[in-house]
C-alpha cells in the first residue's frame, strides 16, 4: 500500500508515475474522499476544542460552588454529536484505505517504461544453449515416453492443469527441491521454515493478493482460509504486526511449499504440460531488510536464484521487467528465464522483486532504527526456484536421442547415484 501522505503532497505526481504501469489513478475520487475527511476532521477538532473549553468552565464553576448544570447538559449533548462525527471519520478512513488497497506500487526510478513484456530489458545471459544432433522434444513427450508423466489420470483425479508423476521423475522432482533448500541454507545463509499451506484473509491482504487477485485464489470458504498461491504469503507474514530489532535485520527465509492458483485470467495459455498448473511446487526466498539495504538485497537474492541454474548448468537470461509487466506490489522485478529447447525459447523460472515498504505498510511490519523510532521494513522475495519448471528445464536440456534423460551432476547424490532416467526396453 502506498503512503497516503505521498498522495496528499502531490497526487498528480503519483498518478503520472502510475500511468507508466498502465494504471489510471482516480485523482477525482481521492480528492473527494480527502475533502470529506478534512471536513469531518475539522468539525471533530472544533467540537473537541469547544468541549474542552466548556469542561474548563464547569471546573471553574464547581470550584466556586456555582451551578454548572446548564454547561454540563451542553457537554453531554455534544458527546453524542462527537461520537457521531468520530464514527463518520472512521467510515471515511475505511473508504480511503479501501481506495489505497486497489492502487499498485510506484515503480522505482530507472525501471524501463513499457506496456508489456515486449519492453522488458535483458540484463545478462549465462550459458549457451546445447546444439542437439536430433530434434529435441518438449518435456511432455519426454516424460510420457519414459512412462513417468500421466496427465490423463491427473485430470480424472482432479481436472485439467494437474499432473501425476511416477518413479524416477517423482524422485527427480523431490531431489530438485531438496537440492535448492540445501544450497540456499548452506551457501546463501537462509533459514529454512515450514509454513502453513492455508492462510487467512489478513495474510493475503498483507502481501497484496487481496483484494486485487482474490478471484485467482482457491478458497476454503467454510473456514475463511485460502490455499497459498506462493510461500511468499505465509513467510512474509511472519513479521506482520511486529516491531523488529534493527540489529536482527536482515531476516532471510527459504521455504518449500506446494502452491495453488486458479489461473483465472490465463485460460488458453500454456495448456500443454507443466508450465502453468493449478498446483505446483516452489522454493521461495524471502528477505526482510532495512530500507537502505533493499536495492542491494534484490541483486543478492536474484544472484542466489541464478546460482541454482549455474549449478545445474542450465542456460538462462535475466530480464528487468518494464513498468507494465511488473506485479501489483513490486517496485522493481527481475525475471530469470531458463532456456527450453523443446520450445526453442526462454521461459520464466523465477521472478525476484523488491516491494520496498508496500507490503510492510499493509502488514504494519516495522523495525526500531538507531534513533529507537519504529520504521517500516522493506520486503523482497523470489523463487529459488520454481521446482516444476526446473524439472521441465532438466528434462529438455538433458534429453538424449534414445528418449532417456541424463541427471545433472549436482543432483546425482540426491538420486542415490542414479545417472540417468532410462527409457523402458
Amino acid at each position: 500500500m502506498l503512503d497516503i501522505q505521498t498522495l496528499r503532497v502531490d497526487v498528480q505526481a503519483v498518478a503520472t508515475r502510475l500511468a507508466d504501469r498502465g494504471f489510471v489513478l482516480d485523482t477525482a475520487q481521492f480528492a473527494k474522499l480527502e475533502a470529506e475527511r478534512k471536513t469531518i476532521q475539522t468539525e471533530t477538532q472544533d467540537l473537541q476544542a469547544k468541549r474542552n473549553a466548556l469542561s474548563k468552565q464547569i471546573g471553574q464553576l464547581k470550584a466556586k460552588k456555582e451551578d454548572a448544570s446548564a454547561l454540563m447538559a451542553e457537554v453531554n449533548a455534544q458527546a453524542d454529536q462527537l461520537k457521531a462525527l468520530e464514527a463518520q471519520l472512521d467510515e471515511v478512513q475505511l473508504r480511503l484505505n479501501d481506495f489505497l488497497m486497489h492502487v499498485p506500487n510506484v515503480p522505482q526510478a530507472g525501471v524501463p517504461v513499457g506496456r508489456d513484456a515486449e519492453a522488458n530489458v535483458e540484463v545478462r545471459r549465462v550459458g549457451e544453449p546445447r546444439n542437439f544432433d536430433f530434434t529435441p522434444k518438449d518435456h511432455v513427450d519426454i516424460g510420457e515416453g519414459l512412462g513417468l508423466f500421466d496427465f490423463e489420470t491427473a485430470t480424472k483425479i482432479a481436472r485439467a492443469r494437474f499432473v501425476l508423476m511416477k518413479g524416477g521423475l517423482s524422485r527427480l522432482h523431490r531431489a530438485l527441491a531438496q537440492f535448492m533448500l540445501d544450497v540456499h541454507t548452506e551457501e546463501h545463509g537462509y533459514t529454512e521454515v515450514y509454513a502453513p499451506y492455508l492462510v487467512n484473509a489478513d495474510s493475503m491482504r498483507g502481501t497484496g493478493q487481496f483484494p486485487k487477485f482474490e478471484d485467482d485464489q482457491f478458497a476454503v470458504t467454510a473456514d475463511g482460509l485460502y490455499l497459498i498461491p506462493t510461500a511468499e504469503v505465509p513467510v512474509t507474514n511472519i513479521v506482520r504486526g511486529e516491531i523488529l530489532a534493527g540489529q536482527d535485520l536482515p531476516l532471510k527465509f527459504v521455504c518449500h511449499t506446494p502452491c495453488f492458483r486458479r489461473e483465472a485470467g490465463s485460460y488458453g495459455k500454456d495448456t500443454r504440460g507443466m508450465i502453468r498448473q493449478h498446483q505446483f511446487d516452489k522454493v521461495e526466498l524471502v528477505q526482510i531488510v532495512q530500507p537502505e539495504k533493499s536495492h542491494e538485497g534484490l541483486e543478492a537474492l536474484t544472484g542466489h536464484a541464478e546460482n541454482i541454474l549455474k549449478k545445474l548448468d542450465l542456460p538462462y537470461r535475466v530480464m528487468t521487467l518494464c513498468t507494465g509487466d511488473m506485479g501489483f506490489s513490486a517496485a522493481k522485478t527481475y525475471d530469470i528465464e531458463v532456456w527450453l529447447p523443446g520450445q526453442n525459447a526462454y521461459r520464466e523460472i523465477s521472478s525476484c522483486s523488491n516491494f520496498e515498504a508496500f507490503q510492510a505498510r499493509r502488514m504494519h511490519a516495522r523495525f526500531r532504527s538507531d534513533k529507537n523510532k519504529p520504521e517500516l521494513v522493506h520486503t523482497l522475495n523470489g523463487s529459488g526456484l520454481a521446482v516444476g519448471r526446473t524439472l521441465v528445464a532438466v528434462l529438455e536440456n538433458y534429453q538424449r536421442a534414445d528418449g532417456g534423460v541424463e541427471i545433472p551432476a549436482a543432483l546425482q547424490s540426491y538420486m542415490g547415484g542414479l545417472r540417468a532416467l532410462e527409457p523402458s526396453s
